[in-house]
């Protein structure tokens, strides 16, 4: 009996070992696609990247002159720190008499259709002298939250410069607690909590209507490759991305202390609204033999596999622009996304889960980092 004691230890303690190594090699896959992509590490320069040595010949210093007494202040060194949703998202500021005449972007990782929204806030700071611009409380855009928190924090440290005045931001400024982000923060705090001890299904029910308009329509927050990649390049700005950061330890942390698949199950708001799809019709399901969901199953990991290849030869990273779960941001999202969005929604009806079953490629590379079969 001891014996069987000790050889039951020994297999959970190697279980625990293989979980560890899987959690290990799917950072280091995200790290390598991170200095593919930027050619850096949490904000650490990895390699040169073809327009690195351009920019070594222009030599474009934080702050220099244009002929026509134009000073521009380029905050890609002044906001290494401050990201958007895709990585850092550097600017131009220009300045003639004190004033500000523009705000141009530089290159940038945000998904496209989002950055045009939150670009909205660019004129914002026209034609403000440096000490106003610096009073001034520009909101970010709904429809693109974290790019245009980006666009901000690249603001007010540009600003920050130009006036030798650097403000230490409070605990409370940092966290940016507006009610949409303390409402976030409830909800995806009770996600990650409440299901832990009780597991009521008219609980789990409201639970998954709250992930779905708090966290999905109105704070537009989900875990998606793009955010991944992001912070393996850009590292991750703590007090502006508590939300994604807890959903990243329910997804990542969570299974090594036998909490599998749970930020897919409890959490994530894509997941919750085909969940809540298919309680509209709980009879009418069209049946699918196990052979036909095994195949599909082995298609979204030939998918994720494919991708994930493409990424790490340089190519491909366009498709993080178009995952499904974008769509939750309604003012921001591609057509394509849109479309994607409610052929999956309608499917949800009669299968379950669909996009997440057999599409989702973020699910796959949790189904890795944890070491599942299923």
């Amino acid at each position: 009996m001891r014996l069987i004691n000790i050889l039951v230890v020994v297999e959970i303690k190697n279980k625990k070992i293989k979980q560890l190594v899987s959690f290990v090699i799917c950072f280091v896959v995200m790290a390598v696609i991170a200095v593919v992509r930027d050619g850096q590490i949490l904000g650490h320069k990895m390699r040169v990247m073809p327009g690195d040595s351009i920019a070594k010949n222009i030599a474009v210093d934080t702050m220099y002159h244009t002929k026509d007494n134009v000073t521009v202040i380029n905050t890609a060194s002044l906001a290494k720190d401050v990201t958007g949703f895709g990585g850092t998202v550097p600017l131009e500021i220009y300045l003639k008499d004190g004033k500000i005449l523009k705000i141009k972007a530089l290159k940038n990782h945000e998904t496209p259709e989002f950055f045009e929204q939150a670009s909205k806030l660019l004129t914002a700071w026209n034609r403000k002298s440096v000490d106003e611009a610096q009073q001034l409380k520009v909101d970010a855009i709904s429809g693109a939250t974290f790019s245009s928190r980006g666009i901000i924090g690249n603001v007010e440290r540009g600003l920050q410069y130009a006036a030798k005045n650097v403000h230490e931001k409070s605990f409370f400024e940092k966290m940016d607690l507006n009610t949409k982000t303390v409402a976030g923060l409830i909800v995806v705090l009770l996600a990650a909590v409440v299901p832990l001890f009780y597991r009521k299904k008219t609980y789990r029910t409201i639970q998954q209507i709250l992930n779905v308009a708090v966290l999905g329509f109105w704070c537009g927050t989900f875990i998606s490759y793009s955010l991944m990649v992001g912070y393996m390049s850009s590292g991750v700005n703590l007090w502006t991305s508590l939300i994604p950061v807890i959903m990243l330890i329910t997804a990542f942390v969570y299974p090594l202390f036998g909490k599998k698949y749970y930020y897919c199950t409890n959490v994530c708001p894509c997941g919750a609204l085909q969940e809540l799809a298919g309680k509209v019709n709980k009879h009418k399901k069209l049946r699918m033999s196990q052979e036909t969901a095994k195949q599909l199953g082995r298609f979204r990991e030939i998918l994720w596999a494919t991708l994930t290849m493409l990424m790490l030869l340089g190519v491909g990273f366009q498709w993080m622009d178009y995952e499904v779960f974008a769509a939750f941001i309604l003012q921001s999202a591609s057509v394509v996304v849109l479309v994607l969005a409610v052929v999956v929604l309608a499917l949800s009806i009669f299968i379950p889960r669909p996009y997440c079953r057999f599409i989702c490629p973020t699910g796959v590379l949790f189904k890795i980092a944890q070491n599942s079969k299923s």
